[in-house]
């Protein structure tokens, strides 16, 4: 499992929070953090007229030049980001009945137009198949081939992971930032049907996360997948002779809708766990991001294996999806 506490060692930053310390992890409010970066950017201004001032003229003049450059590099830039995100804007549209047919397969809604068996195995292949709706564990079976979420995922999470009916992704303009939302069928895990993440960020073109918010799951008596019941043996000579019942938290990948909470007060909080809450705050919001990933073009890998292997292979082996061409079940 990835680390709980610490973060992933081996994985870069998904976004730029390095240099803010404190200031920036306890920021509740865009004002509050701008005042931060310009303080920062300041700072870094005065280092660098000291810099100019130590070249020759000749090499300061070269320089100048090249901030001029780096000046119109920006501009177009800006203009990219905002091409860009109009580019988007337009594609999601074009997405939108893609998505919803591929809602309709996975979960039963529609049937597709079946191919003709070209020999009795596979009719009895077939007929074996026809009584199974959509595609089943489908999500699950999508997260599991995702390296980060796959290690977000325990044994005891699967179950209700079954129930995944869909995984959406919207962009949010106020405040600006994206969310995203897993639909569950009914499940005897909780009662909610849909579970939200939301993440607030201070800039799409560069971002840095201010805070993310997820849905209070309203688990049923006795399934609660982050929690653990520990039963310990009373004391010898103890009066009470019944095990003493004690709730841990446990890893579970919805943990993901409980995100680590960024203190009001600076003072709350010292410099070490500061830079816990970043490592937290950073992994939380790279499990967001692979989940997003997800959207990307999944086959079922024994599709690829049965036109050699025939039919024989395809009804002893269970589908996996990955990435794969001209299947369209991505996730936006």
């Amino acid at each position: 499992m990835t680390n709980k506490n610490g973060g992933s060692e081996d994985s870069a930053a998904p976004f730029t929070m390095a240099d803010l310390g404190a200031a920036a992890l306890s920021a509740e409010d865009r004002n509050k953090l701008v005042s931060t970066l310009k303080n920062k950017l300041q700072s870094l201004a005065g280092q660098h007229s000291d810099l100019l001032e130590s070249l020759s003229p000749v090499v300061r003049k070269r320089v100048t030049v090249l901030q001029e450059v780096q000046s119109q590099h920006d501009e177009l830039e800006a203009k990219f980001f905002e091409e860009r995100a109009a580019l988007e804007a337009k594609y999601q549209k074009l997405y939108e009945p893609l998505y919803a047919k591929r809602y309709d397969i996975v979960n039963g809604v529609v049937e597709v137009e079946s191919a003709k068996s070209e020999s009795p195995e596979e009719n009895a292949v077939d007929d074996k198949a026809s009584t199974e709706k959509g595609v089943p564990e489908f999500w699950l079976t999508a997260m599991r081939n995702n390296e980060v979420l796959a290690d977000e995922i325990t044994e005891h999470d699967e179950g209700a992971l079954k129930y995944l009916k869909d995984i959406k992704w919207s962009r949010i303009d106020d405040p600006k930032g994206f969310k995203l939302d897993f639909f569950f069928d009914t499940n005897p895990y909780f009662k909610n049907s849909v579970l939200t993440k939301t993440y607030h960020m201070i800039d799409d073109d560069e971002p840095i996360l201010e805070k993310a918010i997820g849905t209070k799951i309203e688990w049923y008596p006795g399934k609660t997948l982050t929690q653990k019941i520990l039963k310990k043996k009373p004391k010898k000579g103890s009066k009470n002779a019944k095990p003493i019942t004690k709730t841990e938290d446990c890893e579970s990948f919805f943990n993901f809708f409980s995100p680590p909470q960024v203190p009001e007060d600076d003072d709350d909080i010292d410099e070490d766990t500061a830079e816990r809450l970043q490592n937290l705050m950073e992994q939380d919001y790279d499990i967001g991001q692979q989940a997003v990933a997800a959207r990307k073009l999944l086959l079922p890998e024994q599709v690829k294996d049965n036109r050699e292997k025939g039919p024989q292979s395809a009804s002893n082996s269970r589908p996996q999806f990955v990435s794969g061409d001209g299947v369209i079940i991505a996730l936006r």
